[in-house]
């Protein structure tokens, strides 16, 4: 790290002990994984030596000192279906995890029966499915049973996490909004969508967006901010600012949330350089659209309760 980037740390830093003396900072994207457990883990890989280690809520403590993290909904990494047990397990042995999105099918057999059982854990909050495990949101929304699931999901006041977007997936959550209104969906690591090339694509994108943007039952994480261009990862806010800027404009300040995407982002940056460019970008913008964006949005999207909590199911 150069000595203009360290400063620039310090002095966000001192920025962040101010905030948490005054509210609490989410992080509504990790992922948790025991490489070591004895069945082992779908991913990472063993030939990846960035991630493939133990990535556990203590080491997430570590990484995150300093910066005022009070919790963080741990996101599914994982197709195994007993890996929603493994994570809500994990979960339950430390308080800084205040909610789990864990990963079902909607439309199997099993679904509502699956659900029905998960949802009696308080720590529950969703599921996620998009272009993950070589699945496809745009092409399951035809079906009738997969919609079912999603109307099941909604009733039980649960969240549909997306992942990772790109025009086609964009476009199903359109029609699954129009067909499950009272359905919470959030989008993640939208600053990593590339616009198309092609003139008509990038209008009917700007167009779903829109469109999107006008309905309040659908939140969107400032993840995945950073990007390699030409071999290096920029990490000054500049760069991103007008991507950020359009994803604002285009949800604002009720419906955006910071999601770091650790241990993920370690291919791209620290935790502090994460953490900073999303801190930088929304401190302008004043203390309540802060809180908003580290705090009261993630319980507006995923109606997290934490730890203490009880079932009302």
């Amino acid at each position: 790290m150069n000595r203009r980037a360290f400063l620039g740390l310090a002095a966000g830093a001192a920025a962040l002990a101010a905030m948490e003396k005054t509210m609490q900072i989410i992080d509504t994207h990790i992922h948790l994984f025991d490489p070591n457990r004895p069945q082992g883990v779908p991913w990472p890989t063993k030939d990846d030596g960035i991630l493939y280690q133990p990535t556990l809520p203590d080491r997430y403590r570590k990484v995150t000192q300093g910066f005022g993290i009070s919790g963080a909904i741990a996101i599914e990494c994982s197709p195994w279906v007993e890996d929603n047990d493994w994570l809500l397990e994990t979960a339950a042995r430390d308080t800084i995890i205040v909610g789990v999105v864990g990963n079902l099918e909607p439309g199997t057999a099993d679904f509502h029966t699956r659900l029905d059982q998960l949802s009696r854990n308080p720590l529950f909050r969703g599921i996620r499915y998009g272009n993950l495990w070589g699945r496809d949101l745009n092409a399951q929304v035809a079906k009738p049973e997969f919609i079912s699931g999603l109307k099941t999901l909604a009733d039980a006041g649960l969240s549909l996490d997306t992942a990772n977007p790109d025009p086609a997936l964009v476009g199903a959550v359109v029609r699954i909004t129009d067909r499950v209104p009272n359905l919470r969906v959030v989008i993640d690591h939208l600053p990593q969508l590339d616009p198309p090339p092609d003139p008509r694509s990038l209008d009917a994108l700007r167009s779903n967006l829109r469109e999107l943007g006008a309905k309040p039952q659908v939140y969107v994480k400032i993840s995945e901010v950073l990007r390699r261009v030409d071999g290096r990862v920029p990490t000054d806010l500049g760069f991103y600012r007008a991507r950020l800027d359009e994803i604002w404009q285009t949800f604002g300040e009720n419906r955006l949330m910071f999601g770091s995407d650790w241990p993920n982002s370690d291919r791209w940056g620290t935790y502090p350089e994460v953490f900073r460019i999303a801190h930088d970008y929304v401190a302008s913008k004043g203390a309540s659209v802060e809180e908003k964006f580290f705090s009261k949005n993630s319980i507006a999207a995923y109606k997290w309760r934490g730890h203490g909590a009880t079932s009302s199911g």
